[in-house]
């Protein structure tokens, strides 16, 4: 194990390497409802069971038509009508017109749809006719989604990988997927270490605090689709830890919070030690966060009844302070979690946004410092700045920040309007 401090840039690179490595353990597969279906990876594709869309069809009220007689200019017969959810009619008859509504099917010979705010109809043209007039003009397939363009029957549309919002959840619906089948969602234990540890409904003692950082890393890891089993809290003491590795053992991700510093009361890494660890990293160069540990121990005995301990148990050690723990879930135990659950997608989330205001820093560690970010201005960058803070233990800022400014670790002055890196929470 050494004892020298990555920088950001090369944990992350060490995390990545790891989460490939986990990708290539397929996790079990469940069938859920689609109503219950969001937020988690899809296992399978979803398929078209029929032309997407089944009918050509409508994307503006108006008059579907041949691109070609209405950039005529004549006046058009209107010799049908169609809403959405009428059966497709029959062939257009040439030099006509047939009134449609969005979304209605497009009769088998037109080409194209004139918006109704385009065209003139009535006495101007004569009873039952319409016209485009000059100058405007159509060309086919203009206001028209012709049969199959999103996809043929047989086609896969989406592939296994994606975490389903509701845009997935849609397009099953409109396949006909009343259930899906989705990865078994990663169980990860919560450690919390500390003496001056109590639990949420108690009431703290002189130099006790609630236990926040339990209760914050199980909503992230909820978040990032697994499932958190927050374990009681573990006292300071080579045999509670002992324990503790021992029932986290279950889980396919360990999660620690607080001991992995240098303190005397600091035992996570001994800990771990004696459970036969291999250490990846010890340190990183970043603030909030620096004593983040990065480490495997082996499966459990085989004698052991414990489900899924085929591999070495992923554990991450996450400074006690909440910022600290909140910012190195997301940069480290984040990226795993989502190998772990099947998810192809790339986390960290990263952005770029604009300063609100000059930041000074001294170099030396890349920074992840509490910021709230406007996202509603029109033709720009979003604006970041600052919340401020009262240190790693400030649960306030916390709460009142929406993402972290990320300040490289050169820099000593970060001027209003420059563009940087967010990292989104």
């Amino acid at each position: 194990m050494s004892s020298a401090l990555l920088s950001y840039e090369e944990a992350a690179q060490t995390i990545a390497d790891h989460a490939a490595a986990l990708r290539q353990m397929q996790p079990a597969v469940e069938r859920v409802p689609l109503a219950q279906a969001a937020g988690r990876v899809l296992a399978r594709p979803i398929v078209a069971d029929r032309d997407q869309p089944p009918f050509a069809r409508s994307t503006r009220d108006g008059f579907a038509c041949r691109a070609s007689e209405a950039s005529a200019h004549r006046p058009l017969a209107i010799a049908g009508a169609a809403k959405a959810g009428d059966a497709p009619g029959g062939r257009l008859p040439p030099d006509a017109a047939w009134e449609i509504m969005t979304g209605a099917p497009v009769p088998e010979g037109a080409d194209a749809v004139m918006m109704v705010e385009h065209v003139e109809t009535g006495g101007g043209v004569g009873p039952g006719m319409v016209r485009l007039p000059p100058p405007r003009r159509l060309v086919a397939g203009e206001n028209v989604v012709a049969r199959g363009a999103q996809g043929r029957s047989g086609d896969e549309l989406l592939g296994s990988g994606v975490r389903i919002q509701a845009g997935q959840i849609a397009l099953a619906a409109s396949c006909g997927y009343a259930q899906l089948d989705v990865f078994v969602r990663p169980r990860v234990a919560i450690l919390s270490t500390g003496d001056e540890i109590v639990p949420v409904e108690a009431e703290p003692g002189p130099g006790q605090i609630r236990n926040s950082n339990g209760a914050m890393l199980a909503a992230l890891v909820a978040a990032a689709g697994g499932e958190p089993l927050l374990l009681p809290q573990v006292a300071d003491t080579d045999a509670a830890l002992d324990a503790a590795i021992a029932q986290a053992r279950a889980a396919d991700l360990i999660v620690f919070t607080g001991g992995v510093s240098a303190g005397k009361f600091d035992l996570v890494e001994p800990a771990l030690a004696r459970a036969g660890a291999r250490f990846h990293f010890t340190g990183v160069r970043i603030q909030p966060g620096k004593p983040t540990v990065l480490a495997e121990i082996p499966p459990a005995p085989v004698s052991s009844p414990v489900r899924g301990q085929s591999a070495a148990k992923h554990c991450m050690g996450l400074p006690g302070n909440p910022v600290s723990s909140a910012v190195t879930f997301l940069l480290f135990a984040a990226p795993l979690l989502a190998a772990l659950s099947g998810s192809r997608e790339t986390v960290p989330r990263f952005a770029m946004a604009q300063l609100a205001g000059e930041v000074k820093t001294k170099p030396g560690l890349t920074r992840f410092l509490p910021a709230v970010c406007s996202f509603g201005a029109k033709g720009e960058l979003p604006r970041v700045s600052l919340v401020s803070w009262q240190g790693s233990g400030d649960l306030t800022a916390l709460a009142r920040s929406n993402c972290y400014l990320v300040v490289p670790e050169t820099a000593t002055v970060l001027e209003t309007g420059t563009s940087v890196r967010i990292l989104l929470s």
